[in-house]
């Protein structure tokens, strides 16, 4: 059966300055919204107290930070996903931070500990001096294991950025396109290129992607990139214009090829690659509002944690913040 997940172009990810006490009660509600349309009130409920739990957290322990709120997967397979980030000063024994009752502030020491024990998938990433990454997610759970941020510019509202997957079996399809420029036309040309490819996912990249730049013709048009992977190992992978890939693993990255042009403007014929890929090895996609000098070869860490945590933490280190932003990780 063939599993979609829903990308931002079409049900945004929201993103949350946590930066006074105000914005706390803002982020319960948006993530009670949120949840209301795929849940039942009960899980909806344990939703809007982790997301209390964890924008306190980010003003108690960090000074502040970014709560981020999606929704992922379809009707079968819905799950909302929280993603807590901060550069605050991290903490040297998270065990003991999870447990009931621990607090350094005087607290009833509840934040963290009531997230894990509220969502049904939860991981953590910290390190002092290092700040702190936390992904709750509500649902049925997803395949493949992937994840994703993708969030517009500072001061726009919608993201000229897209991105969406889909699998079936051992097989995923994932696309990403850049829509030039920021704001509404920006974010309209990536629209259209990610409805090209929702409506024939499993053609090879290489049509993908002329087919994306053909439904492009008539917006401002865009950069794109294109990857299927086989459970064999297989990579089949096409791009053009600034959407980077790499297979990374601890001790390897290889850059996948993209060409120059614009989809919609300038679109050539796209040549399409094959690679091989070996276990433990993460596809990295990103937009150009990440630098392409990130790579969690930095810290050998993060290959031990959710891509999820992984996408969260080249956005906050590597994200160049004048830009919309989008990074895929799937593993």
């Amino acid at each position: 059966m063939e599993a979609a997940v829903r990308s931002p172009g079409y049900l945004a990810q929201l993103r949350y300055e946590i930066d006074d006490s105000s914005k706390v009660g803002e982020v319960r509600r948006a993530a009670q919204n949120r949840a209301s349309f795929e849940f039942d009130a009960q899980t909806a409920g344990r939703v809007a107290i982790a997301a209390t739990e964890l924008a306190n957290n980010l003003l108690t322990h960090a000074g502040g930070g970014e709560l981020l709120i999606q929704t992922l997967g379809d009707e079968q397979t819905a799950t909302l996903e929280l993603l807590a980030i901060d550069r605050g000063p991290g903490m040297k024994d998270v065990e003991r931070c999870l447990a009931d009752g621990f607090s350094t502030t005087g607290t009833p020491g509840t934040g963290l500990g009531a997230v894990r024990r509220l969502a049904d998938e939860f991981d953590i990433y910290t390190a002092p001096g290092d700040g702190t990454i936390v992904m709750a997610r509500f649902g049925r759970g997803l395949e493949p294991h992937f994840g994703a941020v993708s969030v517009p510019m500072p001061g726009e509202i919608d993201c000229g950025d897209a991105w969406h997957l889909v699998s079936n079996g051992g097989s995923t399809a994932i696309i990403m396109v850049d829509g030039l420029g920021h704001g509404t036309f920006a974010a309209q040309a990536a629209r259209a290129g990610i409805a090209s490819f929702t409506a024939s996912p499993w053609l090879s990249p290489q049509e993908i992607m002329q087919r994306a730049g053909t439904a492009m013709a008539r917006t401002r048009g865009g950069a794109g990139a294109c990857a299927q992977l086989d459970s064999d190992g297989a990579v089949s992978y096409a791009g053009l214009g600034n959407i980077s890939g790499a297979l990374v693993s601890r001790d390897k990255s290889q850059g996948l090829v993209s060409h120059s042009g614009i989809l919609g403007v300038q679109t050539p014929r796209v040549q399409q690659f094959e690679y091989q890929r070996t276990p433990g090895t993460l596809l990295i996609m990103h937009s150009d509002g990440v630098s392409a000098r990130g790579s969690p070869m930095e810290r050998p860490q993060l290959f031990a944690h959710h891509p999820a945590i992984i996408a969260a933490a080249l956005y906050r280190d590597f994200g160049r913040g004048h830009d919309d932003a989008s990074v895929v990780v799937v593993a």
